[in-house]
């Protein structure tokens, strides 16, 4: 089981209930509401595995798109 605390006190950066976690090149993205849906994207966005449906998915790429620049280093 996930434990959704640790998943959100290691994050990155989190909008609205997506937590975003960077990893070397890509960024982890988990649904703290439902563990079930989680994306794996690339630093530009562009999603590399999902359990989200394409809605979520484009909701999440966005966030991640216009608030990128708040987890560089």
């Amino acid at each position: 089981m996930i434990d959704i605390n640790k998943v959100a006190d290691d994050a990155d950066m989190i909008i609205h209930g997506y937590a975003f976690t960077k990893e070397k090149n890509i960024i982890r993205v988990l649904n703290l509401n439902n563990t079930k849906r989680a994306a794996v994207l690339d630093q530009e966005g562009v999603v590399l595995e999902t359990s989200m449906d394409d809605i979520e998915l484009a909701i999440v790429t966005e966030y991640y798109v216009e608030n990128r620049e708040f987890m560089e280093e």
